[in-house]
């Protein structure tokens, strides 16, 4: 079987070092956390790892999970702080506790178990970002509190702050990766530092097994990015894998997909980005942005190809 690997496009430059796991004949599941593990160390990308943007207090927490198509094995860490590798401390849940998801002090001590380096997340440009768009900074709880929605709204759209990201992305985004091995093992990795602002303890679709992550050997797997909220609702990952399982093909699951989110009453709706595989090893990609690409490696490419996503419009995101 042929490996490919794909990406959020914030995730292409860790491709050829993913790519070279896969061509080895290494797991599919070493080669998106290493992906995952290689952007959560980057600090000009302020929406995953290190130098993530921070919640209402100014605390960096990060979600993580991967999942692996055979055997359907998943593992998941949610709000963690004070260490960057999100994905290695899911892949270490997935690979020895009984367990899917840690949240709470959890996943801090398994990565102390596990000897991790612990890390100050919050780099001086980070901050400043952050601070940028709060009031009363010296009372932040009650100025946030106050605001709660307008703040949502302003880190969706705020143009400003997509740019200082260092990814384009609103300050809400997260990398996804979705590898085949040779042995024809799907597994997919996703890895985030959540919605900018967000009240502590908020844990997205990243970390939720069927909600931003999902992968099944026999059908596909799908990963998405944006408001986490939605997918949660929604069960987006799992509902593309789904629509392919009974019969779609990836354009049109992914499609599907998107237009369900259509049915959520939700004030706070914005952009929304899915990256699928199928059990052939195709790749595809849809987004409610018309601009949204992904990244794409395949065995003998000496660099990563970058292809538009299906563009979905939503009705929800002009209502």
């Amino acid at each position: 079987m042929p490996p490919i690997i794909i990406t959020s496009h914030n995730g292409a430059f860790a491709l050829p070092a993913a790519m070279d796991i896969l061509t080895s004949g290494g797991s599919a599941v070493d080669a998106v956390v290493l992906g995952c593990t290689m952007v959560e160390a980057n600090p000009d990308d302020h929406t995953v790892g290190y130098s993530g943007l921070p919640n209402l207090l100014g605390q960096v927490e990060l979600d993580a999970s991967v999942m692996e198509g055979r055997g359907l094995r998943a593992g998941s860490v949610g709000a963690l702080q004070g260490y960057q590798q999100a994905a290695q401390l899911a892949q270490h849940v997935m690979e020895t506790l009984p367990h899917v998801l840690l949240g709470g002090d959890g996943p801090m001590r398994l990565a102390a178990e596990m000897g991790l380096a612990p890390t100050n997340l919050l780099t001086p440009e980070a901050e400043e970002i952050w601070k940028s768009r709060l009031d009363d900074v010296d009372d932040r709880d009650v100025s946030y509190l106050s605001r709660i929605r307008e703040m949502v709204s302003m880190a969706a759209q705020d143009a400003e702050i997509a740019e200082r990201t260092g990814t384009g992305e609103p300050p809400h985004g997260t990398v996804n990766f979705i590898a085949m091995d040779t042995h024809g093992d799907i597994a997919c990795g996703v890895s985030t530092s959540g919605w900018a602002w967000k009240y502590p303890g908020r844990m997205g679709d990243s970390p939720i097994i069927g909600a931003g992550n999902y992968a099944d050997n026999r059908w596909g797997a799908a990963a998405c990015t944006g408001r986490g909220e939605m997918a949660q609702r929604c069960v987006t990952a799992h509902s593309v894998v789904t629509f392919m399982r009974f019969g779609m093909n990836i354009e049109e699951a992914l499609r599907q997909a998107m237009l369900d989110l259509n049915q959520l009453d939700d004030p706070f709706a914005s952009e929304m980005n899915i990256l699928a595989m199928d059990k052939d090893g195709n790749p595809g990609g849809a987004s409610s942005n018309p601009t949204k690409e992904y990244a794409v490696m395949t065995e003998g490419m000496t660099e990563p190809e970058m292809r538009p996503r299906t563009y979905v419009e939503l009705d929800i995101l002009s209502r």
